[in-house]
């Protein structure tokens, strides 16, 4: 019998190889669908009823400055879980830590349906708000990066690698989805009393969620890439440290890269309640429709994107996913700003369509950047740092931009020059697209 990957007790079988890449893979998409699911439903009450709860003092447009502030916090708790679960997931395995990540995200969110607002703490309320969604950060920081190398490191063959990766990040999507459509479900049925009580349910069920996905990673193995690395005993006593030592470059690079791809993903999927429902005074459950339809083509669109980077090179497609989004960010808000229904639901649709473009092999061209011992923490590091740079100030910048310039295209400007930094960062990425990088142990 044909056998592959050498495991504790010998060689897998092929078979029970194919068999165990397939659980990694649906055990990494239904994670990181959990977490997303759990860091989205936050940005999405944020943008609709957070600013009124937590901060009701404040004139509309300083309320929803203030949410999203405490939303910016999650996104500063990224790179933190990136450091402290990517020491250990290149330490003590993917599957352990990936474990910790997900009980970490799903408690925080969980919890924040029981925090009060400001009618009954006073501003306290916010104050927990922000630690919880610390946490909810420090969580999905560790998370990404555990999730792609548990699919990649057990893929196979070179040819394959960007479509394999992309799965984990299928779960972005998919998490934007479940947690649009649990808001629009309970929006729909508590009515008037959603911001009283209906908003908090979504949160609760979360744990739910959180059991299924425990219950899904406790069944899987190893990967075959850590497990050669213990049998080595080449395992880094201290992996941040040695990876920014000897591969700064690629950590800015990757952060760098992400310019393009993330911070547009949250003004397209955060901000844009705040503004269609407060500025242009559309209704709330058409824009939850739109995002939910716009989720739905990200189905598609991110494994094709990775599927071909792994044709054409991951490099390529990135590039030409950037450029899109540096034109596509004026054509979006000239269809918002005409707030004509039909126009402003095509222009959501079609929003992540660019940046499915660079996510789909996104994972592929980071992962493969770094050495397998140093590469959960490389990658993750890298990954996470734009979360500072792009993604948690993309809605407060949006926000603030708008109140100075009154004028969607001021935002497009930001996400034009977010594109041309991810050019010159994928340009300057190396690509291993097609190369075997399993055995580079010691590069």
């Amino acid at each position: 019998m044909a056998t592959t990957t050498t495991m504790v007790g010998g060689p897998l079988p092929e078979a029970e190889h194919s068999a165990q890449l397939r659980k990694a893979v649906i055990a990494s998409t239904i994670g990181t669908t959990i977490e997303w699911y759990d860091f989205f439903i936050y940005g999405t009450a944020a943008g609709l009823i957070f600013g009124k709860l937590y901060f009701p003092n404040s004139d509309p447009l300083t309320a929803t400055l203030e949410a999203f502030g405490t939303y910016f916090i999650g996104f500063i708790g990224r790179p933190i879980g990136a450091a402290i679960f990517g020491h250990y997931g290149d330490r003590i395995g993917r599957k352990a830590t990936l474990i910790a990540t997900l009980l970490c995200m799903g408690i925080a969110t969980f919890l924040v349906a029981f925090v009060p607002s400001y009618a009954s703490i006073g501003i306290w309320g916010a104050v927990i708000l922000t630690i919880l969604r610390m946490i909810q950060g420090i969580g999905v920081g560790g998370e990404w990066g555990g999730s792609v190398l548990l699919a990649m490191e057990w893929s196979r063959h070179h040819g394959e690698r960007g479509l394999i990766a992309s799965w984990p990040q299928f779960g972005v999507p998919c998490g934007l989805f479940l947690a649009n459509l649990a808001i629009l479900a309970f929006s729909s049925w508590s009515g008037d009393q959603f911001a009283v009580w209906g908003w908090r349910i979504p949160f609760l069920i979360s744990i739910v969620l959180v059991a299924i996905g425990l219950w899904i990673r406790l069944g899987i193995l190893e990967t075959p890439v850590f497990q050669a690395i213990l049998d080595k005993n080449i395992v880094e006593r201290a992996p941040i440290a040695e990876v920014i030592k000897r591969q700064p470059k690629e950590i800015i690079l990757s952060a760098c890269l992400r310019m393009a791809e993330q911070a547009p993903f949250y003004i397209f999927t955060a901000f844009v309640f705040a503004y269609t429902t407060g500025t242009l005074h559309m209704s709330r459950d058409f824009i939850l429709i739109a995002v939910l339809v716009a989720a739905c083509v990200s189905f598609v669109t991110i494994p094709l994107s990775g599927h071909i980077s792994d044709r054409i090179g991951r490099r390529k497609m990135y590039l030409i996913g950037a450029a899109v989004t540096g034109i596509f960010g004026f054509i979006y808000f000239g269809m918002v700003d005409t707030a004509t229904p039909w126009i402003v639901f095509l222009a959501i649709v079609l929003s992540l369509i660019p940046h499915d473009i660079q996510y789909g092999p996104q994972a592929a061209l980071i992962a493969e950047a770094f050495t397998p011992r140093l590469r959960y923490s490389g990658a993750s590091l890298g990954y996470q740092l734009a979360s500072i740079i792009a993604g948690g100030p993309a809605p407060l910048i949006a926000t603030a931009l708008f109140a100075h310039f009154h004028t969607g295209y001021a935002i497009s400007v930001y996400i034009a020059i977010c594109a041309v930094v991810s050019l010159i960062a994928a340009g300057l990425m190396p690509d291993y697209t097609g190369r075997d990088i399993s055995a580079e142990y010691d590069a």
